[in-house]
C-alpha cells in the first residue's frame, strides 16, 4: 500500500480469507478479517471492497471448514460471522459474495448470504481448447449472458439492485499460451470491457497485470492453428522484463512493454469513463465482422469499432442520430497491422488521424483484425 498502490492511486479491492485460520485447523476467521479492514481504515488506505473467499465452489480452493466448498456453510459464514464483524469495523466497507452463475451455489448463497456486491469470475476458454475465431466471435458476447444469468438469480433471490464485481477476467483459465500474447486476445479484451460497459457492470479487473510466464515446455498451448509469433504465454498484459520465473528461453522483451491486451486498455480508457454513458448502436446487415460499441464523451460521442475480419479492411461510415454535423473526429487504431511488428519483437503503439469537419456520417476504414475508437466532437 505504501509503495505501490497509495503513490499510484490505484484503488485496491482485497480479497479475505475464508479457507482457513491462523493455525490452519479451521475455516477462516471473521475476527481476522475484520481486523484486516480495521488496519486498513486506521491507515486510510482507502479500501472499499472486501469480498470473502476466492472462487469457493471450486475443489482447487483451500477449504477447512468441516464442509468444504459448501455455498451453506458459505452462506452462513457470511451472515453470523464475516458481514456483521467487518461492518462493526468499518461501517462504510462492502463486503463481496463470490458467485457461480448458473449454478446450485448462487441459488443457495444468494438467498441466505448477507453482502452488498457479488464478484464473478469469468474465463472463456478452457486450456489446450483455445481457438481464436471463436474466442472473437463468442467470448465476449458469452460473458453478457452469463452476467444476466446473474442478474436474474440477484432479482429472485430479492436482491436485484445488488452490483456486479467481475473480479477476473481472461481468455483462458489455466495454463495461457501464445494466444494470450496475440492481437486476439486484445482484441477479445476490447470486446469484453464494452460488454461490460453496456451491462452496466460497476468494477471489473482483468487477470493479471504483472507476473507469470510460460513457454512450451509448460505444456502452454503453441499450435501453428493459433495466430501469433511468441515463443511464450503468460496471464500478464505488461511485461514485467521476461524471461522470467518458468520461462527460461522466453523472448526478452523490456520492463513495462504493454501487450496487445493492455493496449486495448489504453484504447477504451478513451471511451468508458466518469459521468458517461453507454449508448445503443446499430450496424448494417452487410457488416457482419464488424463489432460496434459507443458512449456520450463530454459534449460529443465515442464510437469503439471491432473489425474481427483477419485478411479484409472494412469501410464504414459512423454517424450519431443527434448530431448532423461536428467540428471534427479522431481515429485511434491499434490491431494486426501493429501487433505483428512483435515478430521482430517491436511492439508498436496504436496510431491516430484527425479529422476535419464532417456533415452526416465520418467515413472510417477499419483495418484487418483491429479496434478503432473514434471521438467525434461538435
Amino acid at each position: 500500500m505504501h509503495d505501490v498502490a497509495q503513490p499510484a492511486n490505484l484503488d485496491v479491492a482485497v480479497t479475505l480469507d475464508y479457507g482457513s485460520n491462523a493455525a490452519c485447523n479451521a475455516g477462516g476467521d471473521p475476527s481476522e478479517a475484520a481486523a484486516w479492514v480495521a488496519e486498513a481504515k486506521t491507515n486510510a488506505y482507502g479500501v472499499k471492497y472486501w469480498t470473502v473467499g476466492n472462487e469457493e465452489y471450486g475443489s482447487w480452493e483451500y477449504d477447512l471448514h468441516s464442509s468444504p466448498h459448501d455455498p451453506t456453510t458459505y452462506a452462513s459464514a457470511l451472515a453470523t460471522g464475516f458481514y456483521p464483524q467487518i461492518k462493526t469495523a468499518d461501517s462504510n466497507a462492502q463486503v463481496g459474495a463470490v458467485v457461480e452463475a448458473n449454478s446450485a451455489w448462487d441459488s443457495t448463497v444468494l438467498s441466505s448470504a448477507a453482502y452488498d456486491f457479488v464478484e464473478l469470475h469469468y474465463y472463456a476458454q478452457a486450456p489446450g481448447s483455445e481457438n481464436d475465431q471463436t474466442l472473437l466471435t463468442q467470448g465476449a458476447p458469452a460473458l453478457t449472458t452469463e452476467i444476466n444469468t446473474l442478474k436474474s438469480e440477484l432479482a429472485t433471490a430479492g436482491h436485484a439492485s445488488t452490483p456486479i464485481y467481475v473480479g477476473e477476467i481472461g481468455s483462458v483459465y489455466g495454463n495461457p499460451g501464445k494466444q494470450s500474447m496475440s492481437i486476439v486476445q486484445g482484441l477479445y479484451a476490447g470486446m469484453v470491457l464494452g460488454e461490460l460497459m453496456n451491462d452496466g457492470v460497476f468494477r471489473a479487473t482483468w487477470w493479471l497485470g504483472f507476473g507469470g510466464c510460460n513457454d512450451a515446455s509448460s505444456g502452454a498451448n503453441f499450435s501453428s492453428s493459433l495466430y501469433g509469433w511468441q515463443n511464450f504465454g503468460g496471464y500478464m498484459i505488461l511485461s514485467d522484463g521476461t524471461p522470467e520465473y518458468g520461462c527460461s528461453n522466453a523472448t526478452a522483451v523490456p520492463r513495462g512493454t504493454p501487450f496487445p491486451t493492455a493496449r486495448a486498455y489504453q484504447l477504451m480508457s478513451q471511451v468508458a469513463q466518469t459521468g458517461e454513458h453507454a449508448l445503443g448502436v446499430t450496424t448494417a446487415s452487410a457488416l457482419s465482422t464488424v463489432r460496434a460499441y459507443a458512449a456520450t464523451h463530454g459534449s460529443g460521442y465515442a464510437v469503439v469499432l471491432f473489425n474481427l475480419d483477419e485478411n479484409n479492411a472494412h469501410a464504414v461510415n459512423v454517424g450519431v442520430d443527434a448530431m448532423t454535423s461536428g467540428s471534427g473526429a479522431t481515429i485511434t487504431t491499434y490491431g494486426k497491422a501493429q501487433y505483428d511488428n512483435s515478430q521482430q519483437n517491436v511492439w508498436t503503439g496504436p496510431v491516430s488521424q484527425s479529422v476535419g469537419a464532417w456533415q452526416h456520417t465520418v467515413p472510417v476504414t477499419l483495418p484487418p483484425w483491429s479496434m478503432n475508437v473514434v471521438l467525434l466532437a461538435p
